[in-house]
This record gives structure tokens, C-alpha cells and sequence, in this order.
């Protein structure tokens, strides 16, 4: 009997998630953006195939090493597009950069704080001095590229002129990838630009695991079993990791318009727990290749040196993993710093007549959100470095280099946030209709619902 009813829960189940994606394709405006994304993604895929002119791409992947450290993740982003030194190998990120920096230079310069408070004048201001970065940016970065990671045994055809004809392919190929980025945010679903770095980190997963699967073999099934496992509990935890928020409750004080009531009701300030995202990671990775980078200058001359520069070159190693997990912490409690802003959030309250009970507006709200912003930070940082660090401690268990990068790091941080991201605006257009939303009990929260607060 009890073995009946869970065949009718599951049936009911497997009934209600096929009725869920019927109701999602017969959204005509949904339908239509979830079939432009995946023609955006599928152009983005293909373009990343196509090698610069000028390159042979037989003696390119004969004489190509892997891609190690910095260059490593950026091939992981962008699908191994770099390590092919195809068109779109700079990809999204020189446009990424000019974004971080412009956001920066918004939290000191005064300029770039007006542009923000201009409204829609001002955004477009700020997007065109982002494209205008993004193209310096690329330019810079394709100069570098071409120089330390296209082999020159791999051109074909005069090197002067394949450098700047490669120049010039490199920039259009970002400025086109960004288009698809605004392209699929516009007449898609999701984050375009972050559904072009998900995409890439996705598409390696396939290879990835087929190369674990032959590697086990049919004498390391059960193996291969617990890998999954682990990896199922690893992607949960992030979950909910990244759905983590403390609520601050808000309360507005009563207003009378003419013959209306407003305010008086009560709201919640949502403070994540990893208010930081993935960027904290992305800062520490970037400065990981510098200690090895020096220590290798003097290590012929010194035994220090060599040890240091073999140590820091080893993502497994503790040295490497210790230094980077300090790193993640410091760089946490920095960009949350920068990010959010009690005072900010204390005068917007008070302006809109809102108050924390038992609080005083103004300096006493904005010491008390951020103490708390402070308590939360604490315990998020050290998950954060703790995932960061989780494929190191994969590979050392015996999981491939390659299939141990999706058991924690920037890319499943990325994926998890994306993908909740996207099921969080689906879910949006269910209800908008009148269907029940794809779960049961509760709603999806994405990054953009917690930003709406």
C-alpha cells in the first residue's frame, strides 16, 4: 500500500512538471524569448569555433599547451573559444572589466555619480562610455593575447599583418558578443551577459564528465556514484548559499492623502549573506599568478624562491589554497563594502519615511545595518572561500582537474545564480498568466528578486 502511494505522488509529480512546461511554451511572448535565447546562444557557439584568419588551426591545437591559473578561468568562461584563438576569444569579458571599472569609478568620482542619478539620460551616458572602455580594454587585451598565447609555429601568413588584422577581428568579435548579450536581455530570457558565461562554462561539462566516466571505467562505478552524490549535495548547498539573506524588518509610518491612508505597512530590508557574488573569487584568481610569476625571476638563484614559485603554481597545494581562501575573505568584506552602502540605505529609509523599530533614523540605522551587513558578511566569506577551494580538495579526493572545477569555484557560483536567475523571471510569467508557478510550495528566488528591495 505505502509502495502505492509513492508511485501516485511520483506520477502526480512527473504530471505536474510536463503541465508546467506546457504552460511555459503556450505563453506565446515566452515562447518567442525562450527560442530567441537559444538562437542567440547557438550563434555564440558556433562563432566560437571559427579561428582568427591567418591561423592554422591543426598546428594551433598541436602546439598549444593548456591553458593554466588566470587563463585557465577565462577559458572556462568563454568554452574554450581562448584556447582556440577563435573570433570571440576575448569574448564577453573586456566588456565586463569596463563595467567594474565604470561601477568603481561611480562609487568615487563625482562625475560618474551624477550620470547615475540622472535617470535615463544618464544610464545611456554611462553606456556609452562603457562601450567606448570596453573597445580600449579589448584592444589592450588582444595585444597581450596575441603575444602569449597564439604560437607563432601556428600563423600562416605574414605575422605584421596577421597581428593587426587579428587586432581588429578580436575587437569586433567582443562588440558582437556583447550585442548578443543585449540581444538575448532584450528579446530573450535572463541576463544576456551572464547567460553567455554560463553557456561557456556548460558547455565543458559534457566532455568533462565523459572523460571521468571512460577514466573510472566500469571497476570505479561505485566511484563514480559517490562523485555524484557529493556533487548533488555541493550544488544544494550552494543553493542555498546563494538564496541566503538576513531581513531587516522596516516599518512606514502612516500618511493622509485627501481621504486616503498610505504607509503602515511593515517591509524587509533582504541583506544577503554573499552580498559579493562571485567577484571576490574573480579579484583573488586574477592576483593568484603573481607570486609564482616573481618567485620565478629568482628561482635559479634561490631555493626559496623555487619553493615558493613551485608551491603558488599548484592549485592543489595547501599553500595555494590557503593564500587563496584569505584572499576571497578579504576581498569579500571589501566589495560588499563598496557595494552596499548603510548611509545610502539609511537616508533612502528616512526620506520615504521608514524606520527599524526600536531604531533611531538616520546614524543609528546606518550603524545598526551595517553591524548586521558586518555578522552576515563574516559567516558568507568563509563559505564563499570554502567553495572556492572545494575543487582543490576534489582533486586531491582523485576527481579529474578538469570535472573537479564544477564542484565549487566561479563557475558553479555562476551557473547556480544564473540558472535561479532565469527559473526566477519564467516563474514570472506564470503567474502573470494566472498558472501555478514552477514549485509548489514557496517561489524561486533569483539575484534580481532580492534586488528589487
Amino acid at each position: 500500500m505505502k509502495q502505492l502511494v509513492e508511485k501516485q505522488k511520483q506520477f502526480r509529480y512527473m504530471k505536474r512538471f510536463f503541465t508546467t512546461i506546457k504552460h511555459i511554451f503556450s505563453i506565446e511572448d515566452l515562447r518567442v524569448r525562450i527560442l530567441n535565447t537559444i538562437g542567440f546562444l547557438i550563434i555564440f557557439r558556433l562563432g566560437s569555433y571559427v579561428v582568427l584568419p591567418g591561423i592554422d588551426p591543426v598546428i594551433l591545437a598541436a602546439v598549444q599547451p593548456e591553458a593554466q591559473g588566470i587563463f585557465g578561468l577565462l577559458n572556462t568562461f568563454l568554452g574554450g573559444a581562448f584556447s582556440r584563438a577563435s573570433i570571440f576569444a576575448l569574448g564577453i569579458m573586456p566588456y565586463i572589466s569596463a563595467s567594474i571599472v565604470i561601477q568603481l569609478l561611480g562609487m568615487a568620482v563625482p562625475y560618474f555619480q551624477k550620470l547615475q542619478k540622472d535617470g535615463e539620460s544618464g544610464r545611456n551616458k554611462i553606456n556609452q562610455i562603457t562601450r567606448v572602455l570596453t573597445i580600449a580594454i579589448t584592444l589592450a587585451q588582444s595585444i597581450g593575447y596575441l603575444a602569449t598565447t597564439v604560437p607563432a609555429e601556428a600563423i600562416v601568413i605574414d605575422p605584421y599583418f596577421f597581428r593587426i588584422s587579428a587586432m581588429i577581428v578580436l575587437v569586433a568579435g567582443t562588440m558582437f558578443t556583447m550585442w548578443l548579450g543585449e540581444k538575448i536581455t532584450d528579446k530573450g530570457i535572463g541576463n544576456g551577459i551572464s547567460m553567455l558565461i554560463m553557456i561557456g562554462i556548460i558547455s565543458r561539462l559534457p566532455g568533462y564528465l565523459v572523460s571521468e566516466i571512460v577514466a573510472r571505467g566500469m571497476s570505479g562505478a561505485l566511484v563514480l556514484v559517490l562523485e555524484m552524490v557529493a556533487l548533488f549535495f555541493v550544488v544544494m548547498a550552494v543553493v542555498a548559499f546563494t538564496q541566503a539573506t538576513r531581513q531587516i524588518p522596516v516599518q512606514y509610518a502612516k500618511q493622509v492623502i485627501g481621504n486616503k491612508v498610505y504607509g503602515g505597512q511593515r517591509q524587509y530590508i533582504p541583506l544577503k549573506v554573499n552580498s559579493a557574488g562571485v567577484m571576490p573569487i574573480i579579484f583573488a584568481q586574477a592576483l593568484m599568478f603573481i607570486p609564482p610569476m616573481i618567485a620565478n625571476i629568482w628561482a635559479n638563484d634561490s631555493d626559496i624562491a623555487a619553493y615558493v614559485g613551485t608551491a603558488f603554481s599548484d592549485p592543489r597545494s595547501w599553500q595555494y589554497n590557503g593564500l587563496f581562501a584569505i584572499m576571497i575573505l578579504i576581498f569579500t568584506f571589501f566589495y560588499t563594502a563598496i557595494t552596499v552602502n548603510p548611509n545610502q540605505i539609511a537616508e533612502d529609509l528616512k526620506r520615504n519615511g521608514g524606520f527599524v523599530p526600536g531604531i533611531k533614523p538616520g546614524k543609528q540605522t546606518s550603524e545598526f545595518i551595517d553591524d548586521i551587513l558586518t555578522k552576515v558578511t563574516l559567516p558568507g566569506s568563509i563559505f564563499l572561500a570554502l567553495v572556492a577551494i572545494l575543487p582543490a580538495f576534489a582533486g586531491m579526493a582523485g576527481v579529474s582537474m578538469g570535472f573537479a572545477q564544477f564542484y565549487g569555484g566561479t563557475s558553479l557560483l555562476i551557473m547556480v545564480g544564473v540558472i535561479l536567475d532565469t527559473l526566477q523571471q519564467i516563474e514570472s510569467y506564470l503567474l502573470m498568466r494566472h498558472y501555478e508557478g514552477m514549485m509548489k510550495s514557496g517561489r524561486v528566488k533569483g539575484r534580481s528578486q532580492a534586488a528589487v528591495a
